[in-house]
């Protein structure tokens, strides 16, 4: 898919967890102080929207699995969103960027004048 090559995904600020009963189906977010062994990082892509962005999401978790990464592609503040394991962030971030998709991350910079 030619849709990766221009792909830029964010990770959301917020972790969270399985709805109680919808594992896989449903997320909500957690606080910091609730935070467990079962957290999940949510991921939203920035580059596409509408069906073309679901569509780009869906291959990313294809790719996801094919590593035996566990996710899931659902709907989160109105935008497709990829939800994975906390631990397995770094491996997954590492298979995107291998596939030529871009990761924005929050910039800090001290300024002089």
């Amino acid at each position: 898919m030619t849709n990766l090559q221009v792909s830029v995904v964010h990770r959301l600020p917020h972790s969270y967890r399985w709805l109680n009963g919808f594992s896989g189906i449903q997320v909500e977010p957690i606080s910091a102080g609730d935070r467990d062994d079962n957290e999940l990082i949510g991921l939203m892509l920035l580059s596409h929207e509408g069906d073309t962005a679901w569509e780009v999401m869906r291959e990313l978790a294809r790719s996801l699995v094919e590593i035996q990464v566990t996710c899931s592609v659902l709907e989160c503040e109105g935008q497709p969103c990829l939800f994975l394991h906390r631990d397995d962030e770094c491996t997954s971030l590492c298979r995107l960027k291998n596939m030529g998709v871009a990761i924005a991350e929050p910039a800090t910079a001290t300024y002089f004048s």
